[in-house]
């Protein structure tokens, strides 16, 4: 009897919190990025960004980004592979010319006599050394223009300053660049240049932030594309469709900018970039779509480093997101 009892109790104990957990909506990092930290950010993507007065800490590494040591902007152009000197042309036409001489025909005719010997072992030779000089030549030739790492950060100013970056001390291709690739006779660093960021440029980031925030929760995903490069958009349609498959959405609103800073600013090939911290304010959860019912309650505040680029006569765009740690 006192054994039935205490069982009873301890499934009732059990009931209770299991209704409880029902009732109280899990916190969760529901809004775009999914609290992670993803994109790129040319060749500063493996880089941590400056800190600032807004984000103080260090920024969080990249959790998913299509970039590579080397490419500066992956986000916004998909990598190109180059092609190997002499994989098959020369390699036939070697190949065909010594089973064909071995065969009897040879370069010049078979091997009908010690004369025709040499010069075949001549023809050989010959061509080897064709190839073997064009190989080093175009092994040098594309050496040459291989980018390399990213390059040192410059310093930061704030929101409220029209002010422009200045190159920090180790200068473009700091550590990862002319540092250690120069003393190994490495390929050149990516030449980067200062950007200046002003009040107009602030605006901007600020209005993407809830832009951005908005097509994401109205799951717009034109929209996403228009206000983000084809690798975030790509991540903000693999978040989409997670919810879509939960049958869930998630809902964002009242999403205002508190405070924010330039941690850098910078310029490489066409491309210019702005990283910045903000600290903003949001309403987020993730309803269920059949029900309306919340399931999941995001944080009410977040503070991230959002990276935006921009090409000549185009707006800003985001790039990448970045936790703070």
């Amino acid at each position: 009897m006192l054994t039935s009892l205490k069982r009873r109790k301890r499934t009732a104990t059990f009931l209770a919190l299991a209704a409880a957990l029902t009732v109280a909506a899990p916190i969760a990092e529901a809004r775009p990025g999914g609290g992670g930290s993803v994109g790129s950010r040319g060749s500063r993507t493996f880089n941590a960004p400056s800190a600032t007065p807004t984000a103080p800490g260090t920024a969080a590494p990249m959790q998913r980004t299509q970039a590579q040591p080397g490419m500066t902007n992956p986000g916004m152009q998909a990598p190109q592979q180059g092609r190997r000197f002499g994989g098959g042309f020369f390699a036939g036409l070697l190949g065909a010319g010594l089973i064909g001489a071995l065969l009897g025909a040879g370069f010049s005719g078979g091997l009908g006599g010690f004369a025709s010997f040499l010069g075949l072992l001549l023809q050989v030779g010959l061509v080897v050394l064709l190839v073997s000089f064009a190989v080093r030549w175009f092994r040098r030739r594309s050496s040459s223009g291989q980018p390399a790492g990213a390059g040192a950060p410059y310093a930061r100013s704030g929101l409220d300053q029209d002010q422009g970056p200045n190159p920090g001390s180790g200068g473009p291709g700091g550590a990862m660049g002319g540092g250690m690739m120069g003393g190994m006779g490495g390929a050149r660093p990516v030449q980067q240049r200062p950007v200046q960021i002003g009040p107009n440029d602030f605006q901007s980031f600020e209005r993407l932030l809830g832009e951005v925030q908005d097509a994401y929760s109205h799951e717009d995903k034109v929209g996403l594309r228009n206000l983000t490069t084809p690798e975030m958009a790509g991540y903000f349609e693999e978040e989409l469709n997670a919810n879509a498959a939960r049958g869930v959405v998630n809902r964002i609103a009242d999403v205002k900018l508190q405070q924010g800073d330039l941690a850098e600013a910078w310029g490489e090939g066409a491309d210019e970039y702005a990283t910045v911290a903000m600290r903003y304010t949001l309403k987020d959860v993730t309803v269920d779509r059949r029900t309306d019912r919340v399931v999941e309650t995001g944080a009410p505040q977040a503070v991230e480093l959002w990276t935006f680029v921009r090409r000549p006569g185009r707006p800003w765009i985001l790039s990448a997101i970045q936790q703070t740690a």
